[in-house]
């Protein structure tokens, strides 16, 4: 066939690596291995019963037709509530919320709905692995501006200025981060909207992790921060990692009504509509706030015990440095000074000690690794073990 089966989309996309990871870990499994998986990006906890009864109740009602494809109008007005009172919103606007198959199917349409050819997106790294491909998908080209540990993996103004150009069109946040479980302070976060006020630029806020918090630690959502930039930041979340729904592929978005109007033409044309009765079980944990966030609070409190876990057993190895994490459930290492590159170590890591990490390559971050803590503490202390043996033996 003239030119191949393939568009130049599909030829230039890359394959989720940490997906892959995670595949890879359970397929070892399958065949008998014992592998300490430090790969998904995936609470290990269940999803609370409250919202399981609630989407059984929607099944059993026979609520399994399309919905609107923003949404079910009852848990856009609830979300809408939520962001109104959290100053994302200026007025409780349902028409603004969009509800989507996923949290990465909301930042893909937020690219998608604004972006597109000779449009310059400004990623800081370490990102997480999906952001470039978006880009790319949307026509748009990333510009990837680094920071390592020794900044807080955190890019500053300067950094962003620097690349500027004509072309510039978004600025892509992540705080919480994944991988590295940074977090912007509030006047981090002003100074990086400012600029993008300054040079008409649109930010695209993902805060996936935003209940995720440790050591008192501080969200911000810069929408929240002026009218102008609330016209300007596409704020976009969901409900997998809060509220350990990974599965359900529940994500939500807000904009300005010209943005959130295309988001929502775009996803009628593409997914139609989020898992209708999946939106139930979602509405439930909005209307049931307080006991949603006990449940959060309840995981925290593994998740925060098992993060101090892991940060001491990898500071106390040597020729391993590692940042304390003050979201998320992620830790990004530098394991530089071994002389291996980041995919050299974590594939001889899996082969030799059967322990499964992602490649800080993955993420633009060359000489480092991720490890997810949302793993069992007896996962923690034998995969520490073995990488202390790696280690020792480099």
């Amino acid at each position: 066939m003239k030119n191949g089966y393939l568009s130049t989309w599909a030829k230039n996309v890359s394959p989720s690596p940490t997906l892959a990871v995670d595949a890879k870990a359970k397929a070892l499994k399958a065949a008998g291995e014992d592998v300490c998986g430090f790969g998904a990006g995936e609470p290990d906890f269940d999803t609370p019963s409250f919202i399981k009864d609630a989407c059984a109740q929607a099944l059993a009602e026979g609520k399994t037709k399309y919905a609107p494809a923003a949404g079910i109008p009852a848990l856009r007005n609830s979300l809408a509530q939520r962001y109104f009172e959290k100053g994302i919103l200026s007025e409780k606007s349902p028409n603004q919320v969009i509800v989507s198959p996923g949290g990465k199917y909301s930042c893909y349409l937020a690219i998608l709905a604004t972006c597109g050819a000779g449009d310059e997106v400004i990623i800081p790294a370490p990102y997480w692995v999906s952001y470039p491909e978006m880009v790319k998908l949307a026509g748009a080209t990333p510009r990837v501006v680094f920071a390592g540990d020794e900044q807080g993996f955190k890019v500053s103004p300067e950094q962003i200025e620097e690349v500027l150009s004509p072309a510039s069109r978004m600025i892509i946040l992540n705080s919480p981060s994944n991988p590295t479980g940074c977090l912007y302070n509030r006047k981090e976060m002003e100074a990086i909207v400012e600029l993008a006020c300054k040079h008409d630029l649109l930010i695209m806020s993902d805060e996936i992790y935003e209940y995720l918090l440790y050591d008192e630690a501080e969200h911000f959502s810069p929408a929240s921060f002026s009218e102008e930039a609330a016209a300007r930041v596409i704020t976009v979340s969901g409900f997998s990692k809060t509220f350990s729904m990974t599965g359900w592929r529940l994500g939500t978005l807000v904009a300005n009504p010209e943005i959130s109007k295309a988001v929502a033409d775009l996803q009628s044309q593409t997914a139609s509509n989020a898992t209708t009765f999946a939106q139930f079980g979602a509405l439930a944990a909005m209307e049931n706030w307080d006991k949603s966030m006990q449940a959060v609070d309840e995981m925290l409190v593994h998740f925060d015990r098992r993060r101090l876990k892991l940060l001491e057993g990898l500071q106390g190895t040597h020729g391993i440095t590692c940042q304390r994490s003050e979201g998320a459930f992620y830790l990004f290492p530098n394991i530089s000074s071994y002389g291996l590159s980041s995919e050299e170590f974590s594939a001889r890591l899996l082969e030799e000690e059967k322990v499964a990490v992602v490649s800080g390559h993955a993420f633009g971050a060359e000489g480092y690794i991720r490890l997810s803590y949302a793993t069992s503490d007896e996962i923690i202390e034998k995969g520490l073990k073995r990488i202390q043996s790696f280690c020792g033996n480099l």
